[in-house]
């Protein structure tokens, strides 16, 4: 069983939204920096989103491009941290996945870099077109 799964993925017109979920098996998220991370095709991956873990308040932070349009939460009952994505742009279009670290930092300062996480789920691809 993986770590990591995450589901709420689909194609979707501009302006549209998605609720994607991350959720984790054999491992409590609440003692985890959680990160959404998204790559398209011929890009690097890039850390869009984090949320801290509940011993640091669950700070959360987010890049530039998704700020005000994405939210992520965490539902401590079922170990699952989501992204809630809305105003979606086809720029958006990407394969998005989650991530687990204990250490990182998050703020929007300090967005996710993926070569700090360790624990990966298998991603879910999200398009945005009409």
């Amino acid at each position: 069983q993986l770590p990591l799964v995450e589901s709420g993925g689909g194609l979707v017109q501009p302006g549209g939204s998605l609720r994607l979920s991350c959720v984790a098996s054999g491992f409590n998220t609440d003692h985890y920096v959680i990160g959404w991370f998204r790559q398209a095709p011929g890009q690097e991956r890039e850390g869009i989103s984090c949320i801290s873990a509940v011993r640091d308040g669950s700070t959360t932070g987010y890049i530039d491009s998704v700020k005000g349009r994405f939210a992520i939460s965490r539902d401590n009952t079922k170990n699952t941290v989501y992204l809630q994505m809305n105003n979606l742009k086809p720029e958006d279009t990407a394969v998005y996945s989650c991530a687990a670290e204990s250490w990182p930092l998050c703020s929007d300062e300090e967005p996710p870099r993926p070569t700090d996480f360790g624990t990966w789920g298998q991603g879910t691809q999200v398009t945005v077109s009409s």
